[in-house]
């Protein structure tokens, strides 16, 4: 019998196949468990007040030989005639003896506000802090600083005062919200210096109580962690192309053309190929500031024609549906998954997009902004929730559908009782294997968010969040190359004269001599034609 590779494998292969599988999966978690350390690393530091009414410009350094002239607390300004225009917080990034490199990847910086309570000086709701900023790098200590960017940005301050409001609380400090600051692409550079003030004039910073400290905290990706990632997009890359490309060429030695099931099926291909591709390697010589929203991209291509592989692939198992290897089939559901696509692609150029000219853009920077992102993102997520309703509606009616054949099944010719039954079988190992690939996103997830970040068995210490993180890459490399290696066509089939007809064992029954039964190959959506004397369904 014709068909997929699935339905002409036997029982002990498939289960094989299986273990094998599995086996790559556990070594894709103990990969990032045991070998990579924690993804990210995340660094305080706390900002120097420099003294900046007397220096002619240039920049100034929290520490070492040319350090500025620094004061340890305001009371201190006050006592040398000094405003809050005159101090500039400074930052060196890294820490003394330290060096970035191009193994972190992106860096990003958070600004936590320490605000003490005054009854004469309260935050005021909604205000607005203004935030005159520079960045500089160099590579060597004893070279000059190299400007990068300076931007006047402004973000809004959140602080919650929990107890009461009473001149007996007075030098409590609020709890404000961490203030997304600074996002780069590319650590290129080993040595970073931040200077920010707080201009004050009689409209702005006013309304945003007494500021004692600003800490400061840098996130950046571990390069340990960098080099195991890389290492396995590099060990999968060619991996699913070469998948991919023996899966193609199988179908281009079929005399029919493609059927829409085997397009989706090389596009999922193309795709996990395209997530793939480590461009890391190249970032490592290169300042690729775009190298975060590539990787946003590269996401996006694949899950969203993971979504349409989904919801074609449980349409053309309606096996009673009379519109089959149609694209138009399905233009609702294609369609909201295109949209919401979209609207995440517009949102992702805004925000990260936006990085590129000035790394201290942010899209939550004003009301306005706030709110656009938000609906972006609402109507977003309203088009996944439908996307998700209208499969679970077709996964039903499939099973509904399959429920009904199987109760048929005994009264069918051989020929199309083992067509059918293909057909169930390919159908629910694939829901099967979604299922459990599903299930374990979710596990790992919720591992990750309930766990302090790593476990210890014995003399090991696993990582959980890098073992999620390669887990579920992984995973999902494993599951397409499952589907292309299961549903591509099989070689065991034997051809007649013109190629086009297949020899079934329906030929050999006595029924044979009253029944002529003929179909086209369209893959797993076959169409029948039956003549002669044969039940009907």
């Amino acid at each position: 019998m014709s068909g997929a590779i699935i339905e002409n494998m036997s029982t002990k292969k498939l289960v094989v196949f299986g273990f094998i599988i599995l086996t790559f999966q556990v070594l894709s978690v103990l990969v990032g468990g045991l070998i990579a350390p924690s993804p990210t690393s995340a660094i305080h530091y706390l900002a120097t007040k420099c003294v900046a009414r007397h220096r002619a410009g240039g920049w100034l350094m929290p520490w070492g030989s040319n350090r500025c002239q620094k004061i340890y607390n305001f009371d201190d300004a006050l006592a040398k005639t000094l405003d809050a225009n005159d101090i500039v917080f400074a930052v060196h990034v890294p820490l003394p003896n330290k060096e970035m490199s191009p193994w972190f990847q992106f860096m990003l910086v958070v600004l936590q506000f320490d605000i003490a309570f005054k009854m004469i000086n309260q935050i005021e709701e909604g205000v607005i802090i203004t935030i005159d900023a520079g960045l500089a790098y160099r590579d060597d200590v004893l070279s000059d600083w190299t400007t990068t960017f300076h931007s006047v940005e402004q973000r809004p301050l959140t602080c919650m005062f929990s107890i009461p409001k009473t001149f007996e609380n007075e030098g409590r400090f609020y709890d404000c919200d961490p203030i997304p600051f600074i996002e780069l692409g590319s650590v290129a550079h080993k040595y970073y210096l931040i200077n920010l003030r707080l201009p004050v004039n009689d409209t702005m910073n006013v309304g945003i109580g007494e500021i004692k400290d600003i800490h400061v905290v840098g996130i950046h990706q571990n390069g340990g962690f960098t080099k195991v990632w890389i290492s396995m997009k590099t060990v999968f890359s060619p991996w699913i192309f070469a998948a991919t490309a023996w899966y193609w060429g199988r179908i281009s030695l079929m005399t029919r053309p493609p059927v829409l099931l085997e397009k989706v099926i090389f596009a999922l291909g193309i795709s996990m190929t395209f997530l793939n591709v480590p461009v890391e390697w190249l970032s490592m010589g290169f300042e690729w500031t775009w190298m975060l929203l590539f990787e946003d991209v590269q996401q996006g291509v694949f899950y969203s024609t993971l979504f349409c592989f989904w919801i074609i692939f449980c349409g053309e198992h309606l096996m009673d549906q009379s519109q089959r290897n149609q694209l138009s089939a399905y233009w609702w559901q294609v369609g909201l998954v295109v949209f919401g696509s979209s609207l995440l692609l517009i949102f992702d150029l805004s925000e990260r997009g936006g990085h590129l000219s000035n790394p201290f853009h942010s899209v939550w920077a004003s009301a306005f902004r706030t709110k656009v992102a938000i609906t972006f993102i609402i109507v977003a997520a309203i088009s996944v929730c439908l996307y998700f309703l209208s499969l679970c509606r077709m996964v039903g009616s499939v099973f509904r559908n399959i429920g009904g054949k199987m109760q048929q099944l005994p009264a069918m010719p051989q020929a199309r009782r083992l067509r059918y039954k293909g057909i169930i079988f390919r159908f629910k190992f694939l829901m099967l294997v979604t299922l459990a690939c599903a299930a374990m996103t979710v596990v790992f997830f919720i591992i990750t968010q309930v766990s302090e970040g790593h476990w210890h068995w014995g003399g090991y210490t696993l990582q959980v969040h890098s073992a999620f993180l390669t887990g579920i890459y992984g995973m999902w490399n494993l599951y397409v190359f499952t589907i292309i290696f299961l549903y591509a066509p099989s070689h065991k089939h034997n051809r007649n004269k013109t190629g086009d007809r297949q020899q079934t064992d329906v030929l050999e029954t006595p029924e044979s001599q009253e029944t002529q039964l003929t179909y086209c190959e369209q893959g797993p959506t076959e169409s029948y034609r039956i003549t002669g004397k044969v039940a009907e369904e």
